[in-house]
């Protein structure tokens, strides 16, 4: 099994118990990396039992079950930030179960012994997994995965920020 072996529930159960929030506190990590990028910034990728954040210079960006009050996965955003333009995207695949493993094997494999990624596997099914990996390109990005098994979901999403 490629990834880390997560001694927590997996607390995020559906594609659509996901929101997301920009600018919120660090939440309890079951896992975290930091990255140096070369545009300057410094890049904490961070696992959540509840999927997860990643801080960016002046950017927290969570996406995770989280109580009231957040808006849910929009599919983009697009926001300011001194000095940085940032764009999310988000989509959700559903897979059919043989096609699903073979999608997880994939996510797997892309965070698989890079320092600029996490992959997490939860307890109870070796494909229920949050990746978090640094995206090469213009600008700082990364790219995010999180897997429900019991549905076939693949919530794919995506990050660059740009300077201004």
């Amino acid at each position: 099994m490629t990834g880390i072996p997560l001694a927590a529930p997996y607390l995020d159960t559906s594609a659509d118990e996901l929101s997301f929030a920009l600018g919120l506190s660090a939440h309890d990590a079951l896992a975290v990396t930091e990255v140096e990028t070369t545009a300057g910034l410094t890049v904490e990728l961070r696992l959540l039992g509840a999927s997860h954040q990643v801080f960016a210079g002046p950017v927290r960006e969570t996406v995770a079950c989280l109580p009231g009050g957040s808006r849910r996965l929009p599919e983009t955003v697009t926001e300011e930030f001194p000095g940085w333009v940032y764009r999310f995207t988000a989509r959700v695949e559903h897979h059919p179960q043989t096609e699903f493993a073979r999608r997880v094997a994939e996510v797997r494999a892309t965070a698989q012994g890079r320092a600029d990624a996490l992959c997490g596997v939860f307890p109870g099914d070796a494909d229920a997994v949050t990746a978090l990996a640094m995206d090469r390109g213009p600008g700082v990005g990364w790219r995010t995965w999180h897997t429900y098994p019991h549905t076939g979901h693949v919530v794919a999403t995506h990050t660059r920020m740009e300077k201004r």
